[in-house]
């Protein structure tokens, strides 16, 4: 594996696989831009030291080929702005109705140093998914160099991001900027966390997070368990939860789980109340209730607050902090101030010298409402992949540029 910083890209074709699955509206236009502004910094030292830059993504999950509102095509203009405000120069970014055939290689042949070929959605070929050989290969014919700067896709064996390396050579391959930032946060957290070290997870589903949890066990001090999975972990204890959430057929799990805890010393904290509601709607009738005692046809939706004061106490004295998951249903504002509650309290520690990794739609969405991107000290672009790295699973997309 080549490095990115020490590489010089004058006179390459350099294909870049970049996360650009971000959110469109109805008239398709962008919601959030985050992840097309963490490749920036790639993309930008390629056309900066003269090479050339062909771009690769997906968006959205088409099924069954080309689909008009998962075309990459309305990307171009937003992405062309931000590349002229990053290099502060006109970048000519020429699109790609394809991503393989002749066109595509006459388009990229013709790619001049300083510019951008952005390719259509490769997902739009299911040997993108399959992991193709033939398929990556082809993409691979394209350019000089590959650079895989797609954290958000680094758990998923596809094409572009687990095959196309193995037709480059070490010194011709590697992480962008974005992917080693991922990996040196992820690695901070796993290998070299101070303690006292907290986990803050929440979400739907204790089912979703056993792996993760229990690889915590063995490397933080505090856990903090909220959203609608802490509600499996105070019925395993014995509490009536209503109806709230609760996976029983994982009850035996979130037990073991707390014994686990227990044996090593590691202190779990479940939310001491609760924002309960009559119904999940957002117009529903909502009490604040000690979240062991909360009374049926009633449901836990977000964390109360002596929750949000008991968390803050442990956030506060952490010196490394990894949180992933919401709070409660962040997505209705009557619910989501535990969520909120959560990111000042990170950004206060933060502030205080801890080391904060984000992760996670719901707590990346969080930190961003409030404007505390840069209060925390790093918001990975990865939900999926973050989970299964701190899993300790082995992702294809790093394997894939490691490997000789």
């Amino acid at each position: 594996m080549a490095s990115f910083s020490h590489y010089n890209f004058k006179n390459k074709k350099v294909l870049i696989r970049v996360d650009f699955n971000v959110p469109l509206d109805a008239d398709m236009n962008i919601t959030d831009d985050t992840r097309i502004k963490a490749s920036l910094a790639t993309i930008t030292k390629v056309l900066q030291e003269g090479g050339s830059a062909i771009l690769m993504s997906h968006l959205g999950r088409p099924k069954n080929g080309p689909v008009e509102k998962y075309s990459l095509k309305h990307l171009v203009s937003p992405v062309n702005k931000l590349l002229n405000e990053a290099m502060n120069s006109s970048v000519k970014l020429v699109f790609a109705n394809d991503c393989r055939g002749e066109e595509v290689k006459l388009k990229a042949q013709a790619l001049q140093n300083g510019e951008v070929l952005l390719l259509e959605n490769l997902r739009f070929y299911k040997e993108e998914e399959s992991g193709d050989e033939a398929f990556a290969k082809e993409l691979a014919t394209l350019g000089d160099v590959y650079i895989n700067d797609a954290f958000g896709t680094a758990h998923r064996a596809h094409a572009s991001t687990a095959v196309m390396a193995k037709y480059f050579s070490q010194e011709n391959k590697m992480f962008g900027l974005l992917m080693e930032k991922e990996v040196a946060s992820a690695e901070k957290i796993l290998q070299a966390a101070k303690q006292p070290f907290v986990a803050i997870i929440g979400g739907a589903k204790v089912s979703d997070k056993i792996l993760i949890l229990e690889n915590l066990l063995e490397k933080a001090t505090d856990i903090i368990i909220g959203g609608g999975m802490a509600y499996t972990f105070i019925k395993a204890k014995g509490g009536e939860i209503g109806n709230s959430l609760c996976e029983n057929e994982k009850l035996e799990i979130a037990k073991t789980i707390l014994n686990k805890a227990a044996a090593s010393s590691v202190q779990i904290h479940l939310p001491i109340d609760s924002i309960i509601a009559n119904k999940f709607a957002a117009n529903a009738d909502t009490q604040e209730i000690e979240s062991e005692k909360i009374p049926a046809g009633w449901m836990g939706l977000d964390i109360g607050s002596k929750a949000c004061h008991q968390f803050k106490e442990v956030i506060l004295r952490s010196n490394t902090i990894l949180w992933n998951g919401p709070m409660g249903v962040f997505e209705m504002e009557k619910f989501s101030n535990g969520t909120k509650q959560i990111a000042k309290s990170v950004a206060e520690a933060t502030e205080r010298g801890a080391f904060s990794l984000v992760g996670g739609g719901d707590s990346v969405a969080a930190i961003n409402e409030l404007g505390f991107a840069d209060k925390v000290s790093y918001v990975s672009t990865g939900g999926g992949a973050l989970l299964e790295y701190f899993e300790g699973k082995i992702l294809p997309g790093i394997a894939a540029i490691n490997s000789k």
